[in-house]
């Protein structure tokens, strides 16, 4: 623990931070598992749930939490998987 008054209070700023980003992290990653189970069991519900994890994933990034490039490309990899299904 360091001893400077502005060090512990990064110490806990950065740690709020962390919090916050894992929880999103988390969610995204739970939208994702919900959409790969229903684009598999179900295709015909896939636009609903794309559209879903868009958002989650969209939210992602306009926090700073998942980098704008990568968001664009995993919602892009998504919608070739549902295209995939439901051909």
């Amino acid at each position: 623990m360091p001893n400077i008054k502005s060090s512990i209070k990064r110490v806990k700023v950065n740690e709020k931070k962390r919090m916050r980003n894992r929880m999103v992290k988390s969610g995204v990653k739970t939208a994702v598992k919900k959409y790969n189970l229903v684009v598999t069991t179900e295709p015909a519900n896939g636009l609903a749930a794309l559209s879903s994890v868009s958002s989650a994933l969209d939210k992602a990034a306009v926090k700073g939490v998942i980098h704008k490039n990568a968001v664009n490309r995993k919602k892009s990899r998504l919608a070739k998987a549902l295209n995939k299904a439901t051909a």
